[in-house]
């Protein structure tokens, strides 16, 4: 069903060069026909432009990977899927009449599906006013169809943050957008757990029982790397299907290194067939054709991980003991793939810096803010809440920062000569705090 456009406001389209295809492959449109298949499908079924992009975003970089589906069967640059608990795909195509060969191949009729499908939650849900965007986020929930309201909040939470930060690739633009999120019923949504098994810096959210072996049949000698083909609450989620059948022990999440432990690595997780008894698996949220998501966080929150896992169980730290999924016997997979820089990783996780961190500060205040750079005039890349008034420390690269109830593997690092740290965080270099270092 469609209906009276309501949506009409157009944002500029950036020239970018197209990438060659095989002979066989169907050409992606160009980047103006993408920019316009959002502006076409928010108007046609009143869904605003900003949640559309939003949702592309954080599933697929707004890359529709030639028709290629991803480790949950999903496609396109909106990744309907079909699988067992999410049928966005067949949903989309009865909604549009559109055959399902062509929602997975072609960009636009994949971006009108999506649509039609948020269109029909939204319904669903009672929304009368759609023009608030921060009204949209129940339905952008429905939309990940995940195991549960904790990772479907993580999902969500994820699209409105691109939402805030705006779109600029692809060839589509949308601003930066200052949206109050209406979590509704995702407010009491219990945040993901801290106590992580193994490793002080993840989230401990474990996989279901179904996905991997209690226990082990060989000692842990191999850490295998690899890539999730598809987004970091997609894969978590997907990881507490019982029908999935495939776990990894960590994944690692591509926009600030969040590390998210979902298997003991006593226990077995199901990640590379006949050599899972001796190997620990880490997940890296991405495509293994799409180096975008490859991003310095994910790097070196991903080596420390490498280098504590290496240091706890005397695995030598090189490439014959730190492998790609691509390099294990007896399996099929590409990842990591040519767009993983193995050297710049080992390095990393040898404890080399080619590249020293960028120290991020905060302002004093209820809101703090994480920057870019050491610079009071660098840009904001996150708010986080914190107490009035908050310590000054430096920041490095790697580990977890608390506040406000939540963990999360930010850029940051925060100790003292006692260790971890709680409610630290970067301030004003130019305070001049008595006993306080600068950055």
């Amino acid at each position: 069903m469609s209906r009276v456009p309501k949506l009409s406001a157009l944002l500029a389209v950036g020239a970018l060069a197209l990438t060659a295809l095989p002979s066989n492959a169907a050409p992606p449109p160009s980047e103006s026909e993408l920019a316009a298949a959002f502006t076409t499908a928010s108007a046609k079924y009143d869904v605003p432009r900003e949640v559309l992009v939003g949702v592309g975003f954080a599933e697929t970089h707004l890359d529709g990977h030639n028709g290629t589906p991803s480790q949950a069967n999903g496609y396109g640059v909106m990744h309907l899927a079909g699988n067992n608990v999410n049928k966005t795909m067949s949903e989309a195509s009865k909604l549009t009449g559109m055959p399902v060969a062509e929602l997975s191949k072609d960009d636009t009729s994949n971006i009108l599906g999506a649509a039609a499908v948020l269109d029909s939650y939204a319904d669903q849900a009672g929304l009368t006013d759609r023009s608030d965007v921060g009204k949209w986020y129940g339905v952008i929930a429905k939309y990940s169809h995940s195991a549960d309201a904790p990772t479907a909040r993580l999902y969500t939470d994820e699209v409105y943050r691109v939402i805030a930060r705006g779109v600029r690739t692809a060839g589509v633009s949308t601003d930066p957008k200052t949206v109050t999120p209406d979590r509704g019923a995702y407010a009491k949504a219990a945040p993901l757990g801290t106590a992580a098994v193994d490793y002080p810096g993840a989230i401990w959210n474990p996989a279901t029982t179904s996905n991997y072996r209690v226990g082990r049949t060989a000692a842990i000698t191999t850490i295998v790397i690899h890539v999730t083909q598809g987004s970091y609450a997609g894969t978590i989620s997907w990881f507490k299907n019982p029908s999935a059948q495939v776990s990894a022990h960590y994944v690692v999440r591509s926009s600030d290194g969040e590390v998210t432990q979902m298997v003991a690595e006593k226990d077995t997780a199901w990640h590379v067939r006949t050599e899972n008894p001796y190997t620990i698996g880490i997940e890296h949220e991405g495509y293994v054709d799409q180096p975008s998501w490859f991003t310095d966080a994910m790097y070196r929150s991903s080596a420390a991980l490498t280098r504590n896992i290496a240091d706890r169980r005397g695995i030598p730290k090189d490439r014959a003991h730190i492998k790609g999924h691509s390099e294990m016997p007896n399996n099929d997979h590409t990842d990591p793939g040519p767009n993983w820089n193995w050297d710049y990783y080992m390095q990393l996780v040898n404890g080399g810096d080619p590249n020293p961190p960028v120290y991020n500060f905060t302002t004093w205040g209820s809101g703090v803010n994480v920057r870019s750079a050491p610079k009071l005039s660098a840009s904001v890349v996150t708010t986080l809440p914190g107490p009035t008034r908050v310590f000054v420390e430096c920041q490095v690269q790697g580990d977890t920062v608390t506040a406000g109830g939540y963990t999360n593997n930010w850029w940051a690092k925060l100790r003292d000569q006692k260790g971890y740290m709680t409610n630290i965080y970067i301030d004003d270099p130019n305070a001049k705090l008595p006993g306080v270092p600068d950055c």
